[in-house]
């Protein structure tokens, strides 16, 4: 075969380092977007925020003089322009030099007023107290091993106990419980200590005696037997029946065969029921109050609010970066005074405040479309939510269903019901008789409201709530029931079940 050149024409798909970044941009949730925010500003100097929070900070120099910003320009809060002209003035930063320059000039009057504005004025707003300007800092929280030997310190004198006491703290765990048997404890000791099984009992003991009521039980029977004995103003009689109850038939308490109890304990409603309320008030988990848990705040994305004419979709100002391009490189560029490796940097930051643009814009868009269809939802809650799919919301913006993903990944929306996911307003759909279909997620928010009503001495059945579905025209399995309530975690009849 004879080789030879051809010529030949086609068209393929090339992502751009540009669109590359776009899309990159468009799937990172907001904590995620700002760490990628700061890492650019590392790297590029041609790129600056306006919204620094160290912006409108006091800096105290060498020479012991204040300054305030340090150098770096800043707009006041009060004058904040809103997020369509934070768009327009990073757009215009990015097309050319001129423009970053120009948005340098403004930024810098800005920070001037602010130094002048420095003095008296700002003393005052100070209300004559440092300590009012003074971030405050979170305590450090007090494990359950602190609070114990912090009581260890107060009850123990010799050291011999101290240590054995000491022995057993460290072998509980996170919800105070000794998991690990007294006689393989003793077994790990060295013989030459001499160490007698009662003294690590006694030991035992006296941790049990300890605050939080509870610590140191080696059986859930045990921790809540500890706490009713500790439990002041408690009836004899029904403090006695709560201990057998939590010795002998606790498996019978938890599954709520009352019957059996009954017989057991051969005692009316009216007693087991008081016995119950003492049981109820013992904490199954006494040292999960010392549990060094953090909570996750999440902030929205978009804020959705009652107009005139419906329901009306805004973006966070909060959680929107002011972006521009730097006016002392952008005017070096200008006059052909810099390197070759700005010009790169130039381009970048033109990039990113484009992108950061058409991310908020897209993010819009799309909650607003998902309001659109959801309007129920807003106006009666989750009972109404209509079903949705993603590629309802992607045809009629005349974006692509992938790109419907990345916007609704890790995007919060505020809503007069409470913050929600925007993948929250999309769910499958169940048949009606009707013929028309319902969301799942109103189906699920019926069940709530269904078990809430009930009975509690006759809760309902998961036949009989697909029946009262059916009633209401939604043709749903039992077996569909009984997933959707172990996803909103209800309990099954039997332990809803009550005196």
């Amino acid at each position: 075969m004879k080789q030879s050149l051809q010529l030949k024409t086609s068209q393929h798909l090339a992502l751009t380092p540009q669109l590359q970044q776009s899309i990159r941009l468009l799937q990172l949730s907001t904590l995620e977007l700002h760490q990628e925010i700061e890492q650019v500003l590392s790297d590029n100097p041609l790129l600056e925020r306006l919204d620094d929070p160290l912006d409108r900070s006091v800096r105290l120099l060498a020479d012991g003089a204040i300054n305030n910003n340090a150098g770096t320009s800043t707009t006041p809060s009060n004058e904040a322009p809103n997020a369509e002209a934070n768009g327009q003035e990073g757009g215009a930063a990015a097309e050319n030099g001129e423009g970053g320059e120009a948005s340098g000039d403004e930024g810098g009057g800005a920070a001037e007023g602010a130094d002048a504005d420095w003095g008296e004025t700002g003393r005052a707003s100070g209300n004559g107290d440092d300590e009012d300007g003074r971030p405050q800092l979170e305590a450090s929280p007090v494990s359950l091993r602190e609070h114990l030997m912090e009581q260890l310190r107060l009850t123990c004198f010799a050291a011999r106990d101290c240590a054995l006491v000491e022995l057993v703290i460290d072998a509980l765990d996170d919800n105070g419980y000794l998991e690990e048997p007294l006689d393989d404890i003793h077994a790990r000791l060295p013989q030459e200590l001499e160490v007698e099984f009662d003294e690590l009992r006694t030991a035992l003991a006296l941790v049990q005696s300890m605050d939080p009521p509870g610590v140191g039980a080696r059986s859930a029977a045990e921790c809540l037997a500890l706490q009713i004995r500790r439990m002041h103003g408690v009836p004899l009689v029904t403090r006695r029946m709560a201990l057998v109850i939590v010795e002998r038939y606790l498996s019978w308490f938890a599954q709520r065969e009352f019957n059996k109890l009954k017989k057991a304990l051969d005692c009316d409603d009216e007693d087991l029921r008081e016995a119950q309320a003492v049981i109820r008030q013992c904490n199954p988990h006494p040292g999960a109050a010392f549990a060094a848990d953090v909570s996750d705040y999440v902030v929205p994305d978009v804020i959705v609010r009652r107009a005139k004419d419906g329901w009306s979709v805004q973006l966070n100002p909060e959680v929107m970066p002011r972006l521009r391009v730097n006016s002392v490189y952008a005017s070096l560029l200008k006059q052909g005074k810099s390197e070759s490796q700005l010009s790169a940097q130039l381009q970048e930051a033109k990039w990113l405040i484009k992108n950061m643009r058409q991310r908020f814009d897209t993010i819009l868009r799309v909650a607003q479309a998902i309001v659109d269809r959801q309007r129920n939802f807003f106006s009666h809650g989750a009972v109404a939510m209509r079903p949705l799919v993603l590629r309802e919301i992607a045809d009629t913006l005349g974006l692509h269903e992938s790109t419907i993903s990345r916007v609704t990944t890790q995007k919060y929306m505020l809503t007069p019901h409470g913050m929600f996911e925007l993948k929250y307003f999309f769910g499958s759909h169940v048949a009606t008789e009707a013929g028309g279909e319902a969301s799942s997620t109103a189906i699920r928010a019926l069940i709530v409201q269904l078990t809430g009503a009930e009975d509690p001495k006759n809760p309902l059945s998961d036949s009989k709530i697909a029946d009262m579905l059916g009633e209401q025209g939604m043709v749903i399995a039992r077996r569909t029931v009984a997933k959707y309530r172990e996803a909103l975690k209800i309990p099954p009849v039997s332990l809803r079940k009550s005196l």
